[in-house]
């Protein structure tokens, strides 16, 4: 992940903080799976995952996520949809996007990732292929 930006209300901001760090892979057998994190999150003071106070578990739960499920590609192989199996984030289990909802733009190593929350924030994503 190059970058991550939001835009709630016309604003412009870090997604995932100024160091953004992500991962999407796409299989062949047509999985998927993404992680989004801001590698500035600081470390729990316990070093347990289970046992994080509120204020760690709030700033890990809402500048982080993962998920994974199946996509689906239309007659010319382009991306036409998802549909979430898991996530970090239980309330998007099951949920399915198609290009409507969720934009994938590929322009050489470079892809652009836009998607509209439902309450109507705007997310852009730009990642760059790994080699």
């Amino acid at each position: 992940m190059m970058s991550a930006t939001i835009d709630p209300g016309g604003k412009n901001i870090a997604a995932y903080g100024e160091n953004p760090n992500g991962l999407l892979v796409f299989t062949p057998d047509m999985h998927f799976v993404e992680v989004l994190t801001d590698a500035n999150i600081p470390r729990f003071a316990s070093n347990a995952r289970g046992e994080g106070t509120d204020d760690e578990n709030r700033m890990a739960m809402s500048r982080s996520i993962g998920f994974f499920g199946t996509y689906t590609v239309d007659e010319r192989g382009e991306f036409s949809g998802n549909r979430v199996e898991g996530a970090t984030f239980p309330n998007w289990v099951g949920s399915v996007r198609t290009r409507d909802d969720l934009r994938l733009v590929v322009d050489g190593d470079r892809m652009t990732e836009q998607f509209r929350r439902p309450e109507g924030t705007e997310i852009r994503i730009e990642w760059q292929r790994v080699k």
